[in-house]
């Protein structure tokens, strides 16, 4: 069976796989309990693991769309 992907779109989708489990990681911290944690409003939380994530997804649509090797 014939792969429709070639190896660079292979790999760019696990460079994007990569940067969006980065950006999930760095939107996650402690939730806030019963006590008002100000943490949850951070701008790692808020801005850095959004975008992160983002620029991810963005990555792995440009990973598809690549035209392979003929």
């Amino acid at each position: 069976m014939k792969h429709r992907l070639s190896k660079l779109n292979l790999i760019l989708m696990a460079v994007a796989f990569i940067v969006i489990l980065i950006g999930f990681y760095l939107t996650a911290g402690e939730p806030s309990g019963e006590v008002y944690n100000p943490d949850i409003f951070s701008f790692r939380r808020v801005t850095v693991g959004p975008m992160t994530s983002l620029a991810g997804f963005v990555l792995m649509v440009i990973a598809i769309l690549i035209p392979g090797k003929k």
